[in-house]
């Protein structure tokens, strides 16, 4: 399964946790809503956590590279100094 596959799973995993947590918000007052919505924000929580730790961990092993502008400026760089 790709990275990228992976990552978008998580952010909807996410996403359902927070809204989970919205509707027991909204829903009751009572205790036991205030518990389901105090354990599904724990778990967005950790999951945040979880994919940022496993962002990096995939960056430092090469499995991640970085293809925005600031990528392509370097590599522009690096191949006009390579000219010189």
């Amino acid at each position: 399964m790709s990275i990228k596959t992976i990552v978008l799973i998580v952010f909807i995993i996410i996403i359902i946790s927070l809204g989970n947590a919205l509707f027991n918000l909204v829903t009751n007052k009572d205790p036991e809503h205030s518990k389901k919505t105090l354990r599904a924000l724990t778990i967005r929580i950790g999951l945040s956590l979880a994919l940022l730790i496993g962002l990096i961990v995939a960056y430092a092993n090469g499995f991640l590279q970085p293809t925005g502008l600031g990528a392509r400026i370097e590599q522009i760089r690096s191949q006009a100094g390579e000219s010189n």
